[in-house]
């Protein structure tokens, strides 16, 4: 089974926020978001609830990356390994 690297701390993204260019946080999965007990299911479970079709397919995780300045935020899709 595929893992996030972000997810197990293997790398970190780092990307600047496109409105005022400070530095993004990543907040996480989405659908820690969506499901707050969600961590308790296994990850193909989640992956089925998580409102992104191909997720389990193609093997990748969306974190939400926030912006603590201006409030700008976006998913990125994080390819698994």
């Amino acid at each position: 089974m595929a893992m996030c690297p972000l997810c197990n701390s293997l790398k970190v993204l780092e990307l600047d926020c496109p409105t005022c260019h400070s530095r993004l946080d990543d907040s996480g999965k989405v659908s820690d978001f969506l499901d707050p007990y969600g961590h308790y299911n296994d990850e193909e479970t989640v992956k089925m609830g998580d409102g992104y079709p191909n997720t389990a397919k193609n093997q990748i995780c969306p974190h939400l990356m926030v912006c603590n300045k201006c409030g700008y935020d976006v998913v990125k899709f994080i390819q698994e390994q």
